[in-house]
């Protein structure tokens, strides 16, 4: 919590120490106003949004074990990964999104990935 005073100091005598306080005060609120508009700046492009998708891509393999998630930045900018369950094996994708579109073809479950973190 932000404390006007130190504990060693106690509240202004006079209008001079008043004066003083206060430039010492907007000084600080000016500093504490760059940082907070720094983080806005850099959090734009963290993960903030998220989808995921689970079903069975072939029928009689078993259960929703194969999924799709999408992790978007402020921009709609990410990735977008998909995880293929067989019984054999496991097939893993990665495709990248720029402003919530791929530069490879998406399936379905791709697709409603990236609209669910959308709008999330």
């Amino acid at each position: 919590m932000f404390k006007f005073f130190n504990k060693k100091e106690e509240s202004p005598k006079d209008l001079k120490e008043a004066s003083s306080l206060i430039k010492k005060l907007n000084a600080k609120i000016e500093d504490l106003t760059l940082r907070v508009e720094e983080l806005e700046k850099k959090n734009w492009f963290n993960v903030q949004k998220t989808g995921v998708v689970r079903f069975n891509p072939f029928p009689g393999v078993g259960g929703e074990q194969s999924f799709t998630v999408a992790l978007l930045d402020g921009n709609d900018t990410g990735v977008v990964i998909t995880s293929h369950y067989l019984r054999e094996c496991n097939r893993v994708y990665a495709k990248p999104v720029e402003k919530g579109i791929s530069s490879y073809t998406l399936s379905k479950e791709e697709k409603e990935a990236i609209e669910k973190a959308q709008r999330s």
